[in-house]
């Protein structure tokens, strides 16, 4: 019983909501079915129209020959058949006002009487209205009344056409298209079910995917063929890019997590740790007390900048982040981040070489930020007495702004990579270990900056002889470098070395 209900709301439901194929079969039907019908219709009411106006056409001519020859005074006698008045198949028979047969070509032709007994009380719509139609069982019968005078006598010419083989054709030529339109509303439902269901398999293979796709299970692509270019082909190639993008997005986020997590934990562990301590021996030792304070506060300052810049690219990838721009005389910003930079690294020797003057359309703040994150990078991997210069010169309607350093280089192979969340060529080098530390998204928020203002960004470094950064930037009021996104290009040599994420 709970088998059958199953089936049964399957079966209402597939009624009362049908899939595309089945409509698309059913309206395929119900046109085809149409115009069958409309064609048969045309097609039978021609026919039928041709049988009863051939009749006509023939019983026109004979009761026109037949009144030309008794206007000419020829006599009701046998002679009169002579020159065949009357078309093939066409009877007459003449009666005087008594209603007498005087003359007849067909004697055993159905009375008078007997036809007028059996007339149509309704004219069939395509007869002339001026003639009659009788029926005897499988037999019909086209006929007309003319009268005459002759010798000051009236006279009554009764003109006959059986049209029984027209009426039998047309008999068999409807029940033919009848017989032919449900052959025909058949094989449109078989072809059409067959026609939209081939057409409509990539949708189904979209569905079957869909329901498969999990967080893990994001390598499906829908097979797509190079020969065949129509709108599925299409939606097959945007779900497979779709799909890509997806991947993409749940790898880079699952990557970020990873690495967020890593970049927590080691803060979080040495808080605990010295936590620990200081519950057990901080309060009866000044050093360690004063040791503690320092690391916690320490590790504490670096969460809290790790998780500002996490913010900062949440708001970025979620298009939040508001951008105030304004215009910007881009001398006096670079001349003021480089002033400011001077007073911090107080053991490198900072340059300001060329600064043309020139004006921009931009977000002062995240500009600021973003060259000081390139200028952070230099200081922290240019070694003590090591040189970091800025140079600003304006070619036409772009400035062509460098920042550059002595410092260590970046390998060939890493070059692409300095400007990915997290990336750090050499990750063993920590701040414990009292190396360079970083969490390694300094980069990858000043590409977003460039991106969010048209700027163009190139790369070039060497191993062991620095590094420079090319800013391409346009001029307030010009078309803007032609960079969907900012372009990182390199030149540098093969090696191991290490200079990228803040």
């Amino acid at each position: 019983m709970g088998a059958w209900r199953v089936w049964w709301k399957e079966i209402s439901d597939r009624l009362t909501y049908p899939r595309i194929s089945m409509k698309i079969t059913l309206l395929y039907a119900a046109i085809l079915c149409v115009v069958l019908l409309v064609t048969s219709a045309i097609t039978g009411a021609g026919v039928y129209f041709s049988f009863y106006h051939q009749a006509e056409i023939e019983m026109d001519i004979s009761m026109k020959n037949t009144v030309e020859k008794v206007e000419r005074g020829e006599l009701f006698t046998p002679d009169f058949w002579r020159d065949d008045p009357l078309l093939p198949g066409v009877v007459l028979r003449v009666t005087d006002i008594s209603g007498r047969v005087i003359l007849e070509n067909d004697a055993h032709y159905p009375s008078i009487e007997r036809v007028e007994r059996n007339l149509r009380k309704h004219q069939p719509l395509l007869a002339n209205p001026r003639m009659g139609v009788a029926d005897f069982g499988n037999m019909s019968i086209y006929c007309a009344k003319v009268q005459v005078m002759q010798h000051g006598q009236l006279y009554e010419l009764h003109f006959f056409k059986t049209i029984t083989a027209e009426k039998e054709f047309l008999q068999t030529l409807l029940w033919g298209l009848f017989i032919t339109n449900i052959i025909g509303f058949l094989i449109a439902l078989a072809a059409g079910f067959f026609v939209s269901r081939k057409i409509l398999k990539p949708i189904r293979t979209f569905t079957r995917m869909a329901r498969r796709v999990e967080v893990e299970r994001m390598s499906s692509r829908i097979p797509v063929m190079a020969r065949r270019r129509d709108e599925l082909t299409e939606l097959a190639e945007t779900f497979n890019r779709m799909m890509d993008r997806l991947q993409a997005g749940f790898r880079q986020q699952q990557q970020f997590v990873s690495d967020a997590s890593h970049e927590l934990r080691t803060p979080v562990t040495v808080i605990l740790g010295y936590s620990d301590l200081l519950s057990r021996w901080g309060r009866e030792d000044p050093k360690i007390l004063d040791e503690g304070i320092s690391a916690i506060r320490s590790e504490a300052e670096d969460m809290q900048q790790l998780i500002e810049k996490l913010l900062f690219l949440a708001r970025a990838d979620q298009k939040r982040q508001v951008l105030h721009k304004e215009l910007l005389e881009f001398s006096e910003l670079v001349a003021d981040v480089m002033k400011k930079f001077k007073l911090v690294a107080k053991e490198h020797e900072v340059e300001l070489r060329q600064n043309d003057v020139g004006t921009i359309y931009a977000d002062q703040v995240t500009i600021r930020h973003m060259l000081r994150i390139f200028l952070e990078n230099s200081q922290k991997y240019t070694p003590k007495g090591g040189r970091i210069y800025a140079e600003s010169r304006r070619e036409g309607n772009v400035f062509h702004l460098v920042l550059g350093d002595t410092g260590i280089g970046i390998a060939s192979e890493n070059q692409e990579k300095v400007f990915e969340r997290f990336y750090r060529v050499d990750s063993s080098r920590t701040k414990a270990e009292g190396g360079v530390s970083g969490t390694g998204l300094g980069l990858s928020i000043a590409r977003w900056i460039a991106e969010q203002h048209d700027i163009k960004i190139s790369l070039k470094s060497e191993l062991g002889k620095g590094t420079e950064i090319h800013l391409q930037i346009s001029l307030a009021g010009v078309e803007p470098v032609q960079s969907e996104s900012p372009e990182v290009t390199q030149e540098g040599s093969d090696g191991q070395g290490f200079w990228g994420g803040l």
